[in-house]
């Protein structure tokens, strides 16, 4: 969750004596240092200074220095502060970590003070702290040199094989890593558990991770909390349910489930909570009527084969290799469940990102760089024929293109075509959080007395983040953080979300 810098809190016993009239953050005694005698009217006016764009983008207010009353001894003396260190957005992004904004625009959300006092105390102070060196680490330089003072260039990213890792994968056959001055090596891993495993081990700098995970990990849920960032997302929709070929003529609608065996790739997956959903909201209890199994997705397609699992609730290219191969049909787009819901995404542990702040931005921002050429129809067939060799997934380019352009064989004879069968957008909606938190609690993986949806969603999510990167790429991202989600079943209102868990139990029963 969002932070202040300690000296920046007013309740600190030493808060009054770090505050020099010289703008530095230190005792006033014995300073020999001069500024402009009117300095200690900048903290009325900073939010004021520098360019309208960035009091803009923070306030929501557009404001200029034009507002220093012609006073130009103190613009000159702050501009030269502010650009000894790269910048206002250097000096932010120094005290207050990699998402600054974020961290500020939704701390004024709900902070008792004023947009205006709150940058007054906040922005200024940690402005001028920063701006004189007083014990803060030196800040990363401008954005519009995407390549310099990376702490690391040559980096491990983790990866399971399947469609939704897409932004990742191209990235590195496509040159985005290069293009933001990173030698990516990507790792295949085998199971969800083993990206777990390794993050909480150290073993590599980031992941692809499903999208529940970061929140999970952080929580302590199925292993040791260990802090993780949700820095993008991958993935929107590109989930699909599969079943044998045998059922056929036996699953046409929900009741068909009960007794079957259903393999899912994670427990604390988009997967696992759609199925879910999907087989309750039919009044099917999924932990009573039938058997969900932990399967990892490279080998969903075999135990099905072998009569081990009925079907699966997999990734897009699982479910249209099993089409490839015979062996299963396409029940259920999960786009159909929730047109939009996310799958996978781009995460750091919070201590990689603390050591590596200016690498976790090239990174992310190649990321979102990614998916935003990913969303463009017109790159899905070279990015399929990109992703298909043997070091990434390893299928047939044809596969991944039914998948990709969305034009398909269902394994029953029909030829469909849903675009957005797979999609790619990052924004982090911390929406997405809060249901996936109600729907934790609601199937027993966390305690559902006094969950506090918002923190979590503020610790875990780098929305704030994701919105600026976008934003420096020429893209157009949403301003808000939260949205009313249409489920197929209902919408889910995201200041309410006890109350729409409380009401699925009371329909339905569980």
């Amino acid at each position: 969750m969002f932070q202040t810098h300690p000296l920046l809190r007013q309740n600190h016993p030493n808060f009054n004596s770090f505050f020099c009239s010289c703008g530095r953050v230190h005792s006033s005694r014995n300073c020999d240092i001069n500024p402009p005698a009117d300095v200690l009217n900048l903290r009325e006016v900073w939010q004021k200074f520098s360019r309208p764009s960035v009091s803009e983008r923070v306030t929501g207010n557009p404001q200029g220095a034009e507002l220093f009353s012609g006073n130009t001894e103190l613009e000159q003396w702050a501009a030269e502060a502010i650009a000894q260190v790269g910048g206002l957005d250097a000096v932010m992004a120094s005290a207050y970590g990699v998402d600054p904004e974020g961290g500020i625009r939704d701390t004024l959300l709900d902070s008792p003070f004023t947009r205006r006092k709150f940058l007054q105390q906040v922005a200024i102070a940690a402005a001028l702290t920063v701006a004189t060196n007083c014990a803060i680490p030196e800040p990363e330089e401008s954005d519009s040199s995407p390549v310099s003072r990376l702490e690391k260039t040559d980096l491990k990213i983790g990866f399971i094989p399947i469609t939704c890792a897409t932004p990742i994968i191209m990235s590195q056959p496509l040159g985005f890593y290069e293009k933001y001055g990173l030698n990516v090596e990507l790792v295949k891993m085998e199971s969800w558990e083993q990206v777990r495993d390794s993050a909480m081990a150290g073993e590599l700098d980031a992941y692809h991770m499903l999208s529940p995970m970061p929140i999970a990990m952080t929580l302590g849920l199925g292993s040791q909390p260990f802090p993780v960032k949700l820095a993008s997302i991958e993935n929107i929709n590109g989930q699909a349910i599969v079943l044998a070929l045998k059922y056929q003529d036996k699953v046409k609608e929900a009741k068909d489930f009960k007794g079957l065996t259903l393999g899912i790739p994670f427990r604390y997956s988009m997967h696992n909570l759609l199925l879910r959903y999907y087989l309750a909201s039919n009044n099917i209890n999924p932990d009573r009527d039938l058997n969900l199994k932990l399967v990892p997705p490279p080998q969903a397609i075999e135990l099905m084969k072998a009569g081990e699992i009925d079907g699966f609730l997999m990734p897009d290219g699982n479910a249209q290799q099993a089409v490839y191969e015979k062996a299963g049909f396409i029940y259920l787009l999960t786009k159909e469940l929730w047109d939009g819901h996310p799958c996978c995404s781009f995460a750091a542990s919070k201590p990689w990102i603390d050591e590596h702040p200016s690498t976790f931005r090239a990174l992310n921002k190649a990321i979102i760089d990614g998916c935003n050429y990913a969303r463009n129809p017109e790159n899905r067939l070279e990015i399929a024929q990109a992703i298909a060799a043997p070091e990434y997934l390893n299928q047939p380019q044809s596969v991944l293109e039914a998948v990709l352009t969305g034009t398909f064989d269902d394994g029953l004879g029909n030829v469909q075509t849903v675009s957005d069968r797979i999609d790619f957008d990052p924004y982090p909606w911390k929406s997405f959080s809060y249901w996936i938190t109600s729907q934790f609690a609601r199937w027993g993986m966390l305690d559902g007395q006094n969950i506090s949806h918002e923190a979590i969603a503020d610790e875990v999510f780098l929305t704030g983040l994701a919105r600026q990167l976008a934003k420096q790429l020429g893209q157009s991202p949403p301003t808000i953080i939260l949205r009313d989600e249409q489920l197929k079943f209902g919408i889910f209102d995201p200041s309410e979300p006890d109350a729409y868990r409380q009401a699925q139990i009371q329909k339905h029963g569980f």
